[in-house]
């Protein structure tokens, strides 16, 4: 996949395919300096800017049709200090590049989400987390950031450094400024033990709070239209090292879950009515496995069949209700859903607009197979969370805007206050950001 997902003549298409834009000049700048001046020379010709990753988001965050910034030169480790144990990275840096380098000088992220093509500053900038019971979302291991803001200068903000932008910028939605680099926390490589089996969908909600206390990552798939469920508890481990086989790899990995899965995928996307008995099938394909390997390998995984995405945060007590009245929602509907839905966790942490500010989290995620019709399903499940306060990730499908967050996120208006003083005249605006933060 390139960098950017994009398409033909100047149109830019994300990675899900459902948002596109046609911006009036594409830059990529190779330094930050040259990231400026693309900045001040968009607002003097009057067009607003956004600045896109690799187009993992399901919204369109990123779109515009004025200067879209593209970050395939800013990247790479620009310092490692191991007195501090922090990276600096340039906000174009892939995940995945950024992981292997770091496992390469014997250092890891403490925690990640589970896909890695992302650039550093688009998985940060709208709130990409994995599962944790202690530790947070990347954007909570950030300890430094630097961006440039509306009138083209540098802005470098951490706890020390401009505070109240660090509280925010760290998911700045792109609302803020445009990041250039970002200081990640690490610590010394460890190993991670993962313990996948299979679970009964009742079991997992009536253990949920047990499972999630005993283990430092737990997070499990359930197959609608089933009873089952896949769980995954990953540990720290004093090893050795037991990585999946390559054969076992290669079947559970990429021919279970990317080309077996697809199959289903575009067999229940033209017979729909057969979803129900591939989801009995596919919910027991899946048998239980335990490897030991360095955290990205545990914690990412590849996700070739592409798909539309819906995620909600709920406050972590109301999970097993809220779960409940989805699998209620959907054996009544006469909806066919053929992608597993996610649940993951977060603990509290103190980001402005983080979906897990200031409350304990659980991630329920909807997924639908791309082309297939996902606004029936999307629209029940959106109901059922928001009538538990949930918070939509700022990257994935929602149609919340500023009325709704106003009353989800206490900090709400610390987050608008510093965007008005930072970009005032709204060059970082497009109609997401309209939307969501209000005009």
């Amino acid at each position: 996949m390139s960098s950017t997902a994009s398409g033909k003549n100047g149109t830019w298409r994300n990675w899900g395919g459902n948002v596109a834009a046609r911006p009036a000049r594409q830059v990529a700048p190779a330094s930050v300096e040259e990231l400026a001046e693309a900045v001040r020379r968009a607002r003097e010709d009057g067009l607003k800017v956004k600045a896109v990753g690799t187009g993992h988001s399901f919204t369109s965050i990123a779109a515009t049709d004025g200067v879209l910034i593209r970050p395939q030169l800013l990247t790479g480790i620009r310092t490692l200090d191991r007195d501090s144990m922090t990276v600096t990275v340039e906000a174009g840096t892939p995940l995945k590049r950024l992981n292997a380098a770091l496992a390469r000088e014997g250092l890891s992220l403490t925690n990640m989400g589970d896909i890695m093509e992302q650039t550093v500053s688009g998985a940060t900038s709208t709130g990409t987390h994995g599962t944790g019971r202690e530790s947070a979302s990347i954007a909570a291991q950030i300890t430094g950031l630097e961006l440039v803001t509306a009138d083209g200068s540098v802005l470098r903000c951490s706890e020390k450094e401009n505070p109240d932008v660090f509280a925010a910028a760290r998911i700045g939605l792109g609302a803020l400024g445009v990041v250039t680099a970002i200081t990640f926390a690490v610590e010394p490589l460890f190993l991670l033990t993962a313990r996948e089996e299979p679970m009964p969908f009742e079991r997992v909600l009536a253990e949920f709070d047990q499972l999630w206390a005993e283990n430092e990552h737990f997070e499990f798939y359930w197959f609608p239209h089933t009873g089952n469920t896949n769980t995954k508890r990953n540990n720290r481990s004093a090893g050795p090292e037991q990585p999946v086989g390559q054969l076992a790899g290669w079947f559970e990995d990429e021919f279970l879950s990317n080309g077996v899965f697809q199959a289903a995928q575009w067999v229940g996307r033209a017979v729909p009515r057969t979803i129900p008995a591939i989801a009995q099938i596919s919910s027991k394909a899946l048998s239980a496995r335990t490897y030991t390997d360095i955290p990205y390998k545990v914690f990412t995984s590849p996700r070739r069949v592409r798909f539309v995405e819906m995620e909600y945060a709920v406050p972590r007590a109301a999970l097993t209700e809220t779960l409940r009245e989805l699998k209620d929602m959907v054996d009544r509907s006469g909806l066919r859903v053929s992608f597993p839905v996610e649940v993951r966790t977060a603990p509290a942490d103190d980001i402005t607009l983080s979906t897990a500010s200031g409350r304990d989290s659980a991630y329920i995620a909807v997924h639908m197979f791309r082309g297939t019709p996902y606004q029936a399903y999307f629209t029940a499940a959106e109901r059922i969370f928001t009538a538990h306060e949930g918070r939509p990730h700022w990257g994935k499908v929602h149609t919340r805007d500023a009325e709704y967050f106003t009353r989800v996120y206490p900090r709400f208006g610390e987050f608008t206050a510093l965007r008005d003083r930072l970009d005032p005249d709204r060059l970082f605006q497009n109609d997401y950001v309209r939307r969501v933060l209000g005009a």
